[in-house]
């Protein structure tokens, strides 16, 4: 059986915090990435990117020139394909794959969405973030029939770990 959870909602919703509590209580193989906001005193300047293996890099910061662009941050095409990417790879099936996030920043790498669309196809077990608006590429990945699309809240952020455990440790999975 298949269990492919989509969770979007509004940037600071919990999106993130909510991946990280899932695979924190998991007793599950997992692979991917998680991105976090890399701040300056108080002031977001970047998004590093940190596999689940412990591997790190930089997703885009106001530091990096770099023909893409999201409002004042460069993309760093070389680490999210470098590190990012590699890192959707499951070593076996019961693999949980995690992929935090489908953005803007991240779908300029069309080696990212390549990987992204073949874990899909033909993996079962992906927990993954995508931003609540996007591009029609984006827009075609929340509507896949073999997913769930969950929206996250602050006011259903904590309730949602145990349920998404729940799904995940289901003897079926």
């Amino acid at each position: 059986m298949t269990k492919k959870i989509l969770l979007t909602g509004f940037p600071g919703c919990g999106k993130s915090t909510l991946v990280k509590k899932v695979i924190g209580k998991l007793e599950k193989p997992v692979t991917g990435f998680i991105t976090q906001e890399i701040r300056d005193h108080g002031r977001r300047v970047g998004f590093s990117i940190r596999t689940l293996d412990g591997k790190e890099g930089i997703l885009a910061s106001v530091k990096i020139k770099s023909k893409f662009k999201v409002g004042k941050y460069g993309v760093c095409i070389d680490d999210l394909e470098n590190i990012a990417v590699p890192s959707m790879i499951p070593d076996s099936p019961d693999t949980l794959v995690v992929i935090d996030e489908i953005g803007k920043m991240e779908c300029f790498s069309s080696l990212f969405k390549k990987r992204l669309l073949e874990i899909l196809d033909t993996h079962p077990l992906v927990l993954a973030t995508i931003a609540k608006k996007g591009d029609s590429f984006m827009e075609k990945i929340k509507r896949r029939e073999d997913l769930r699309l969950v929206e996250v809240t602050p006011n259903n952020r904590d309730s949602l770990v145990d349920i998404i455990c729940n799904e995940f440790s289901n003897k079926n999975s």
